[in-house]
Order: C-alpha cells, then sequence, then structure tokens
C-alpha cells in the first residue's frame, strides 16, 4: 500500500478503550512515546486491533498546532 501521508510511525497498541461509539487507541512508538487516536469501533474490529499488536499512526494535516505553558 501506498499512502501520500509522509508521516507514518510503526508502533505496539498499547491500550483500547472503547466507548459507545468510538475507541481511544495508544501506540507505543518507542523512546518512551506514545500516540494516541480516536477511532470507530468498527474501525478497530475491521484492522483487528488488540493490545501488544503492531500497528501504524498515519499522520496526514494541512495544520499543525503548536502550544506552550
Amino acid at each position: 500500500m501506498k499512502l501520500s501521508a509522509r508521516n507514518t510511525l510503526k508502533g505496539t497498541v498499547t491500550t483500547i478503550e472503547k466507548g459507545a461509539v468510538n475507541s481511544t487507541v495508544q501506540l507505543d512508538i518507542g523512546g518512551g512515546n506514545t500516540i494516541t487516536a480516536m477511532i470507530t469501533n468498527a474501525s478497530v474490529e475491521e484492522l483487528g486491533l488488540a493490545t501488544g499488536k503492531t500497528a501504524y499512526a498515519v499522520i496526514k494535516a494541512s495544520e499543525v498546532i503548536v502550544g506552550t505553558d
């Protein structure tokens, strides 16, 4: 599969918190870093996501917001 997104991060699923419609999925991408994404419960099922499985965070954004304290 080829994607136009330039930011693809390989990780391991550490948690999946299912809600009524969406799930919050956390990926450990190494170096003490995690990525958190909210996806539909249907997507969790279709992708076969489970704790300990390998998955990819694919990031494509036209805007990035940066903040400080």
